[in-house]
């Protein structure tokens, strides 16, 4: 396993939802997008944006198969009308269609990568104690990946003295959330943002 890898690492397991397209191509490879949905334990649905390599399929998935992978989360910077706009989604490096009758769904993450800002530690409206985090992960070839990560109760308050630039190991979940964001006209458009749901978070040593 490539030290990227061992960096960034998902295990996914759900189920297709909507349609399969060619996302682009690069060096003769075609590349597809879809979206992967995870039920939580809560029963709120995750739908996960992916871009799957087609070497990994012999048969183009379809609307409500259900597939595992192996990969990473990836960040790119996308260029919109308000400027630039981070994108996060799932890039697999094995893929396998499943049964959908009898597969359990899956959804794991575990990340090591740098403090990129200070953590914004706050309270919810439910007195839920929450803090935000951006953590920088690199990447094969010189590359980072900048992936948004939110840890709740004692992981929120142990984020809040982390310090700019600490190494951090973090595992939990990728997560679907919507909200709506509001313009200087007074428009209102519905967005969804993927981030990072810490399970647990410690500091390690530089190497």
């Amino acid at each position: 396993m490539d030290k990227g890898y061992e960096n960034n690492h998902a295990h996914m397991a759900g189920t297709i939802v909507g349609d399969v397209v060619l996302d682009h191509m690069l060096y003769g490879e075609a590349f597809y997008f879809m979206h992967l949905a995870i039920p939580r334990l809560s029963g709120v649905m995750d739908v996960l944006p992916l871009i799957v390599p087609g070497r990994l399929f012999d048969v183009l998935p379809q609307d409500g198969d259900a597939a595992m992978l192996e990969g990473q989360i990836r960040s790119y910077n996308k260029r919109t009308e308000g400027g630039n706009r981070l994108m996060v989604t799932l890039f697999a490096r094995s893929f396998l269609l499943l049964d959908p009758a009898t597969f359990t769904p899956c959804n794991e993450v575990s990340l090591c990568g740098y403090l990129c800002k200070p953590a914004n530690f706050r309270t919810t409206p439910f007195s839920r104690e929450i803090s935000d985090l951006l953590l920088a992960v690199n990447r094969s070839y010189h590359k980072s990946d900048y992936l948004p990560c939110i840890a709740w109760g004692r992981n929120a308050r142990f984020a809040q003295n982390l310090s700019v630039g600490e190494r951090i190991r973090l595992a939990g979940r990728m997560q679907s959330r919507e909200y709506q964001k509001c313009y200087e006209d007074g428009t209102v458009a519905e967005r969804t943002t993927y981030e990072i749901s810490c399970s647990s978070l410690e500091r390690i040593p530089t190497p």
